[in-house]
């Protein structure tokens, strides 16, 4: 059997891992992350007696001698995190190999799930590809698609990424192992994705009912969730639905303009949508926000707010008025 080192971290790495290990594997090392996300790819190599390396730079020479020595065939990455140059790529004879969520050429970079639902794609996108000096451009070897619903949220693609990519891994490293792998080469410029970071949260009213649709299902748990507020409060919109079918027309962005057991509906810049779980200061609970309730900030009351703060401000302080 091929002797592999492998590279990664969290749920896809250990089950990845598991899964090599039932099929008569003995990877020659496991390399963590420097701050790895959960421990269970690190328990599940050291149960089997399998070395475990957490280098600060997987790139430098005292790193890639020591996988050189291990000798490895094929070196794999399931969710590593570090970007690999030429020294590591050549430390196994059948090159390196990454396992990553997006459908290539097409979504390269980061929190690729994420990003698929903000597009409304009806599918996600797995690939198997060699890597070379771009990120995620190397020649793909093989690639397999998972449906996604209109109703389908982070955690249900999550879930179903999770489930798939051992198979994925098995697969490869079987065609690799006989001789069958093909490679298919990257055609296009594609599509490149930056992590998503704080302040991307927040909800803009007068976006489409589709985008704000789309953008609460791809950033619900197990992310943080989409924002808005209320009274300036913070309120996080666990679950919401738009309908293509429902009317478009034009009113307050923000604006709640109707209620129902099961939530309320809030105006959007062209149509309406169903917000049926919220989080604020407790627990999750169904909105039963009163009709007229405005969500959001209203830009020109929080600048005459903090235009009153200021000068409040500066009559305590005694500070002169630039006006």
């Amino acid at each position: 059997m091929l002797k592999l080192a492998f590279f990664g971290d969290g749920p896809w790495a250990s089950l990845s891992l598991n899964r090599l290990l039932d099929k008569g594997y003995a990877p020659t090392c496991v390399v963590l992350r420097v701050r790895p996300t959960d421990p269970e790819l690190a328990r599940i190599a050291n149960e089997s007696g399998i070395p475990v390396y957490q280098p600060e730079s997987v790139n430098a020479r005292s790193f890639t001698d020591v996988i050189e020595e291990a000798t490895p065939d094929l070196n794999i990455s399931v969710s590593y995190d570090q970007i690999l140059r030429k020294r590591i790529r050549n430390t196994s004879k059948l090159g390196f190999i990454n396992f990553h969520a997006g459908k290539l050429p097409h979504y390269r970079g980061r929190n690729i799930l994420n990003w698929a639902l903000i597009n409304g794609e009806t599918e996600i996108g797995l690939t198997a590809h060699y890597v070379d000096d771009g990120i995620d451009t190397g020649d793909i070897i093989l690639q397999r698609t998972i449906d996604v619903g209109w109703k389908d949220t982070y955690s249900d693609v999550l879930a179903r990424t999770t489930e798939t990519i051992p198979d994925l891994v098995e697969e490869t490293i079987g065609l690799i192992e006989s001789g069958q792998a093909s490679r298919t080469a990257q055609v296009g410029h594609g599509t490149y994705y930056s992590s998503r970071g704080p302040g991307d949260e927040w909800l803009d009213w007068s976006d489409t009912s589709e985008n704000l649709h789309n953008k609460v299902r791809a950033i619900g748990p197990p992310a943080p969730g989409a924002m808005t507020a209320l009274q300036r409060q913070k309120v996080t919109i666990l679950n919401a639905f738009f309908d293509p079918n429902w009317p478009k027309y034009m009113a307050t962005p923000g604006q709640v303009v109707g209620k129902t057991n099961e939530g309320v509906f809030i105006k959007t810049g062209d149509s309406v949508l169903r917000v049926t779980r919220v989080e604020m200061s407790g627990g999750p609970e169904i909105p039963t926000w009163q009709v007229g309730t405005r969500l959001g900030e209203n830009l020109p009351e929080y600048l005459r707010d903090l235009e009153a703060r200021i000068s409040d401000l500066e009559g305590r302080l005694d500070v002169p008025s630039n006006k």
